[in-house]
């Protein structure tokens, strides 16, 4: 285990106090109603799984047993639930909720969704998408496991949908780290509606790489002419970097490209890119031509790079 640096502690440290102030958690009573941020996650279990076993709702939220059963019993003594002896084990305590306590849980839903939909309202939709998926890579990334197995990534070839997500994700990614506007996604767009109205699967493929069910990268291996291959759209998810994907997929294009019988690759990136253009050079590609250019609203520098094929790829 690599050591944590004290500025990435502090960062977490700093988000965590300022989206529980934003969501409104530090309140007494959590959106206006009596109940604190723990209660009404314990009335959210009861309400989204029905009936449970007291144990398994402490192992789910992570509780201490004398706390969750300190809130159970006020729960009870309010009428907001019903116990009684499970029916797998006895021994154990089975609690579920009664009318009064899923009306109590319909208004806290009510509010909360109505207060998430507030503070996404003011902001553009194109700001929001980048939120929910900035959430949605926080959520994958702290609930994988730290093992160099969950880690592991493998490479397929894409399925119905992915060509979509090859469009969305790299624009999003782009524009997020560089300011590339709409006109890169028109261009991958283009690409894409072109690989698919008439690529030779013979010839010409694409890759997705995949870690814990879920794309993190892909590329493309398209015919530039009868000898040379062209390599397109390499990407991975920031959630996703130094796994090795980027050099995988690049491999698995120089793979097939020698295979196939071309003797040559070569590809057009922009010298922004430095992580793509170290993959590159690791791989073997050489510069050989450089011109300013204005596009995707950026005054950029682009760069061709080649490599030669041969037997030792196969």
């Amino acid at each position: 285990m690599t050591a944590v640096l004290p500025t990435d502690i502090a960062a977490v440290r700093e988000f965590n106090r300022h989206y529980t102030r934003v969501i409104g958690v530090l309140a007494e009573g959590l959106v206006e109603t009596e109940y604190s941020l723990t209660e009404a996650r314990i009335l959210f279990e009861l309400a989204t799984t029905g009936s449970t076993e007291a144990v398994r709702l402490r192992r789910a939220l992570d509780l201490d047993p004398g706390y969750l059963s300190r809130i159970l019993t006020r729960f009870k003594n309010r009428g907001l639930i019903e116990s009684g002896r499970s029916s797998s084990d006895g021994r154990r305590q089975e609690v579920r909720l009664t009318d009064k306590g899923r009306a109590a849980f319909a208004v806290l839903n009510q509010r909360s969704g109505a207060d998430v939909g507030k503070l996404l309202a003011a902001h553009p939709p194109g700001d929001r998408a980048r939120l929910v998926d900035a959430m949605r890579t926080i959520q994958r990334l702290l609930d994988r496991p730290a093992e160099p197995a969950a880690r592991q990534f493998t490479l397929r070839a894409p399925l119905p949908g992915d060509y979509g997500w090859v469009i969305q994700r790299n624009a999003a990614v782009y524009a997020a780290e560089y300011g590339w506007d709409v006109r890169y996604e028109a261009l991958v767009a283009e690409i894409v509606a072109n690989f698919l109205a008439g690529h030779d699967d013979r010839r010409e493929r694409a890759w997705i790489a995949e870690c814990g069910g879920v794309p993190v990268g892909c590329v493309f291996c398209v015919t530039d002419s009868e000898t040379t291959a062209r390599l397109r759209l390499l990407l991975v998810e920031p959630s996703a970097r130094g796994l090795g994907v980027g050099a995988a997929l690049v491999a698995e294009c120089l793979r097939f490209a020698t295979e196939v019988g071309y003797r040559e690759m070569v590809l057009w990136t922009n010298d922004v890119l430095t992580a793509a253009r170290r993959i590159y050079e690791r791989a073997g590609f050489e510069l050989v031509e450089s011109a300013p250019h204005h596009s995707f609203g950026k005054d950029l520098v682009g760069q061709t790079w080649r490599r030669r094929l041969g037997p030792a790829e196969a």
